[in-house]
C-alpha cells in the first residue's frame, strides 16, 4: 500500500512514520508537510533516503498541490497529522487554525473522493470534549461525550471532525477519526509543556507554570499512540471514533516536579504565571472501545516513558537547541514574559 502522512514533519507524524517504515516495510510512505515553524525537516533525516519513503513540501490548503500528489501517488490511506495544534497560539491567531484545520482537512478529503482512497483518517484531540471537573475522577471522555470546545484550536479540531463524519454521511468516504490525550516523547517542539520544562531546567532557566499548575493531563507515549493510529485504519470501523488515552493521568505542576528531579535540578526555578485563558482543567479519556475492539491498550508507564524522554532530549540537545534559538525565542518572550 501507499500511506500519505500529512504533517510528517511534526512530533506526532514523524513518530509514525518511523513506525509504519518498521512495521510495515513493504508499504511505501508519502510525507506531506508545509514545514511550518513546527515542522521540522531535520526530524525526518534518517529516513530520507529510505527506499520507501518520499518528502513533499506542500500546504494541504493547496488544492493543486494536493491533486497533484495524489494524482502522482495514488495514495490508499491518508493520515491527516497536519494541523496548527498550540492553544496560545490559537488565542492570538485564531484564523490561521480554522484555515489550516477545517478548510485544510477539506481539500484533503476533497482529493480523497476523487481519486478513490480506501481509507482517510483524521487525527484529533481529546480537547474536543473540553474539560472534566478536579474533584470527579471517575469522569472519563468516551466517544459519546458531546463535543464542549474551550479555544479556538480545539474548536477548529472539532470543526474538522464534524466534516469528516459529514462526509462519511454524505458522500460515504471511508474515513475513521482518533481522539488522543497529550503526548510526550521525542521530537516533540520546545512550546509544549514537557520538553519545554526539560529544556529550561537544563539550562538553568525558569519553569513557568500557568496558574498553580493544578490542571490534570492524561498523558500517552507517542509510540503507544502511533501503533493505536496503526491498527484503526488497517482492522478500525468505517465510520467510527476511537478514543486514545494513556490511563496516566497527571497534574502539570507534579510533571514539572518529577522533571526537577530527574536532571537534579532545584524546584525554585519554577515560577508561576498568569493562567491561559478557557484554560480547561482535566483531562481523561476512557479507551475502552478501542481495546473492546482492537486490543489495543498503552504500553508505557509514564514514569518509564518521562524518563526515557528525559533521555532523547539529552542525547539530542543539537535538535532542539537550533529551534530554541530561533524564531521560536521571540514567540517564547511574548508568551511567558510579561506574566
Amino acid at each position: 500500500m501507499t500511506v500519505l502522512v500529512t504533517g510528517g514533519a511534526g512530533f506526532i507524524g514523524s513518530n509514525f512514520i518511523f513506525h509504519q517504515l518498521e512495521a510495515h516495510p513493504e508499504d511505501r510512505i508519502v510525507c506531506l508537510d508545509k514545514l511550518t515553524y513546527a515542522g521540522n525537516l531535520s526530524t525526518l533525516q534518517s529516513v530520507m533516503d529510505h527506499p520507501s519513503f518520499r518528502f513533499v513540501k506542500a500546504d494541504i490548503c493547496d488544492r493543486e498541490a494536493v491533486d497533484r500528489l495524489f494524482e502522482e501517488e495514488h495514495p490508499d490511506i491518508v493520515v491527516n497529522f497536519a494541523a496548527e495544534s498550540h492553544v496560545d497560539r490559537s488565542i492570538e491567531n485564531p484564523g490561521i487554525f480554522l484555515e489550516t484545520n477545517i478548510m485544510g482537512t477539506a481539500a484533503l478529503m476533497d482529493a480523497c473522493r476523487k481519486f478513490g482512497v480506501t481509507r482517510f483518517h483524521q487525527v484529533s484531540t481529546d480537547e474536543v470534549y473540553g474539560d472534566l471537573p478536579l474533584d470527579r475522577p471517575d469522569l472519563l471522555f468516551t466517544e459519546t461525550t458531546p463535543l464542549h470546545t474551550s479555544s479556538p484550536y480545539s474548536s477548529s479540531k472539532a470543526g474538522a471532525d464534524l466534516l469528516v463524519m459529514a462526509y462519511y454521511r454524505t458522500y460515504h468516504l471511508p474515513c475513521t477519526i482518533s481522539r488522543c490525550s497529550n503526548n510526550y516523547g521525542p521530537y516533540q517542539f520546545p512550546e509544549k509543556l514537557i520538553p519545554l520544562m526539560i529544556a529550561n531546567a537544563l539550562n538553568d532557566k525558569p519553569l513557568p507554570v500557568y496558574g498553580e499548575g493544578k490542571n490534570v493531563r492524561d498523558w500517552l507515549y507517542v509510540e503507544d499512540h502511533c501503533k493505536a493510529i496503526d491498527l484503526i485504519i488497517r482492522k478500525g470501523r468505517v465510520g467510527e471514533v476511537y478514543n486514545i488515552g494513556g490511563h496516566n493521568e497527571m497534574a502539570n505542576i507534579d510533571i514539572v516536579r518529577l522533571i526537577c528531579r530527574e536532571l537534579g535540578k532545584p524546584e525554585s526555578l519554577i515560577t508561576y504565571v498568569g493562567d491561559r485563558k478557557g484554560h480547561d482543567l482535566r483531562y481523561a479519556i476512557d479507551p475502552a472501545k478501542i481495546h473492546g475492539e482492537l486490543g489495543w491498550l498503552p504500553e508505557t508507564m509514564f514514569a518509564d516513558g518521562i524518563r526515557k524522554t528525559i533521555r532523547w532530549y539529552l542525547d539530542h540537545k543539537s535538535w532542539w537547541e537550533e529551534i530554541i534559538s530561533g524564531e521560536y525565542q521571540t514567540y517564547y518572550e511574548r508568551m511567558y514574559g510579561n506574566r
